[in-house]
């Protein structure tokens, strides 16, 4: 199976499954010196494991990582860093009923029909739980993009039809509340709307939306590397991930060149600036140095206990199936995490590339 690699300059390679021994993640890339524990990986980890509140599948895993390599005292050492997250919980017996057949929204049908196979306990590498070793990828990210003075910051902006108001946001709320909502008023709501769903054994949805701060102007290639592109393809790597959009995104179609284009300006000491963001911070595939702004959409959780229509892979009849096991009602407020975590990526790998867009820049980073 290809395709498990992300990045070239700061890349990642991630392996494991859903009910194997383990998961984990090799960080290619990383600059030594950069001060790293398991402490660091923890408190972000901690923020996707499974059984954390009554929206989230009761499934019990500590998620506690192991860093192997390229940490040395404290520091980074600048070979690959590799890190382990072991199961403990894994309930392998809860997928017996569905071996030979499909559950509806997943990928089971799709992987039978490309490698004539499937881990039909619960999901293989299919499964949300690889984003784990993501997750532990992208706090070191983050940690190198805070040397760089960029911070990135997602939440909840809706679940279902209940969305958050502008007028209420307060980031603290945002890991207060178990729907990582910066709402308080909007994530009671949600959290009603989703003890309904719950009773009735169905799902819900929402959407996500980041903003990330202090990326400077000029990173990003203009052609088929654009950056906004990248970051696009990273955010729909994520299972779930339906649909993303940036700055103004499916209502740009709705608005006139006079509304959408971003006046430019200059302040007093000569710094250029938007009077507004349409571009959600970049223009052309490269950032304008405004906020970089984004939103996910995220589908509801496939694995619902209400009777679906499918088909007996072995005899090729149609069955009734109902899913049975652990798993979310919503997958949207763990995910939050993740989006963080491979736009933190992204942006490193980004980053880096830029210092070798310009002579200048590569004798500065000489010096």
């Amino acid at each position: 199976m290809s395709g498990s690699i992300f990045g070239k300059n700061f890349a990642i390679s991630t392996w494991g499954e859903s009910h194997g021994p383990a998961l984990g993640v090799v960080v290619d890339g990383c600059p030594a010196g950069i001060p790293l524990n398991e402490e660091d990986i923890q408190r972000d980890l901690d923020r996707r494991k499974p059984g954390r509140s009554a929206y989230s599948t009761p499934r019990s895993e500590d998620d506690k990582v192991e860093i192997l390599s390229g940490v040395f005292e404290g520091k980074t050492t600048g070979t690959p860093i590799s890190m382990i997250i072991y199961n403990k919980n894994q309930r392998s017996q809860d997928y017996g009923d569905i071996k030979d057949v499909y559950r509806p929204g997943h990928a089971d049908y799709a992987y039978d029909q490309k490698y004539g196979f499937r881990d039909y306990r619960g999901g293989g590498r299919s499964s949300g739980r690889e984003t784990a070793a993501r997750v532990a990828a992208g706090a070191i990210a983050k940690k190198i993009l805070c040397y760089l003075g960029i911070h990135v910051l997602a939440y909840t902006l809706s679940i279902g039809h209940i969305e958050i108001q502008p007028s209420n946001f307060d980031v603290d709320e945002i890991y207060k509340n178990p729907l990582a909502m910066p709402d308080k008023e909007a994530a009671i709501k949600a959290q009603e709307y989703l003890d309904e769903l719950k009773e009735e054994g169905d799902s819900a949805g929402g959407i996500i939306e980041c903003i990330i701060d202090g990326v400077p102007s000029g990173v990003g290639e203009p052609v088929f590397e654009k950056l906004d592109a990248a970051l696009a393809k990273a955010i729909f790597s994520i299972g779930a991930v339906k649909g993303v959009e940036f700055g103004s995104g499916f209502k740009a179609a709705k608005m006139t060149g006079s509304e959408n284009n971003d006046p430019l300006q200059v302040d007093d000491q000569g710094r250029v600036y938007k009077k507004s963001n349409n571009a959600g911070g970049i223009t052309g595939g490269i950032s304008d140095g405004s906020p970089i702004v984004f939103r996910a959409a995220i589908k509801p959780t496939s694995s619902i206990s209400i009777p679906q229509q499918s088909i007996d892979r072995t005899q090729g009849k149609n069955v009734e199936i109902v899913v049975k096991g652990r798993h979310d009602p919503i997958i949207v407020p763990r995910a939050v995490i993740v989006v963080e975590a491979m736009a933190a990526i992204t942006l490193v790998d980004y980053l880096f590339q830029r210092i070798l867009s310009r002579i200048d820049l590569i004798q500065k980073a000489l010096q």
